[in-house]
């Protein structure tokens, strides 16, 4: 399936983030998973009524964040993930796991049904506030072949945010974007270097020149900046539409549906 068939359009696609309560065994978990389940679906039905294009569910309350992912995490997204898209069956679905459990986030796209994941650590090695990710294109485009799933698209990050690059400061954001589209990724995602900071207008116009494949922003947009983002394939909204534009508090349904009336005018 191809970016225009999964969301119907192929510029300024409006994917909202459901950042899912911290899961059993982490740090800051204090809900049982039904209560975690219910919120998820409540933010995806905001979401949907206000006319999004898109969802991803992620483990951004997952403080801090490990990689080595422990079963428990995987078996808990793919029961959130399959409520979610049962609230909201007709909505493009996504996963992003973290940190770096791409393989999982492949297992359980497969098993609850959803279209894509998003990636990080796709390709080259990067240092990050949970240590050296390596580049994992290689084994996880096998393992996505080996239980197939190659109609879960993959989208990478690339330059990520919350991480240091001077191993590959000798690669520009360019040819970074072309090594991922050579190892196929089905589209490429370009943050600020933070969450909730935005990314580089310019670094959209050069990767888009670079790369045939879609290309999503990843963070900081705004109801304010939003036209800079406007020839991008798709944009990854969390921050913006939580209260008071703070990614760790609930969905603001107002924020949400201010910004889709707006984007609505923008795209005419």
């Amino acid at each position: 399936m191809t970016f225009l068939e999964l969301f119907g359009r192929l510029k300024s696609v409006v994917i909202g983030m459901v950042h899912v309560g911290a899961l059993p065994g982490t740090p800051r978990s204090s809900l049982p998973l039904t209560q975690i389940i219910d919120k998820a679906c409540h933010e995806a039905e905001i979401y949907k009524d206000a006319g999004v294009d898109g969802l991803i569910v992620e483990n951004m309350h997952d403080l801090p964040y490990t990689v080595y992912v422990g079963p428990e995490i995987t078996a808990a997204m793919a029961v959130i993930s399959a409520a979610v898209k049962h609230t909201c069956p007709h909505l493009p679905l996504g996963i992003q796991i973290l940190c770096s459990a791409n393989q999982q986030a492949v297992a359980v796209a497969l098993a609850a049904g959803l279209d894509f994941i998003r990636v990080e650590g796709f390709v080259f090695s990067h240092v990050a506030d949970e240590g050296i990710i390596n580049a994992c294109a290689g084994d996880l485009q096998r393992y996505r072949k080996q239980i197939g799933a190659q109609h879960v698209q993959i989208f990478a990050d690339i330059k990520k945010k919350h991480s240091a690059h001077a191993l590959t400061a000798d690669v520009s954001i360019s040819e970074t974007a072309k090594a991922a589209e050579l190892f196929l990724a089905d589209g490429i995602v370009l943050t600020g270097t933070a969450t909730g900071m935005q990314a580089d207008p310019k670094e959209l116009k050069e990767v888009e020149r670079a790369v045939k494949i879609p290309v999503l922003i990843g963070s900081g947009v705004t109801l304010e900046n939003a036209r800079n983002y406007l020839d991008a394939n798709a944009l990854i909204i969390g921050s913006y539409f939580k209260k008071e534009g703070y990614w760790a508090n609930s969905v603001d349904p107002d924020r949400v549906k201010k910004f889709m009336d707006h984007i609505g005018k923008l795209r005419e």
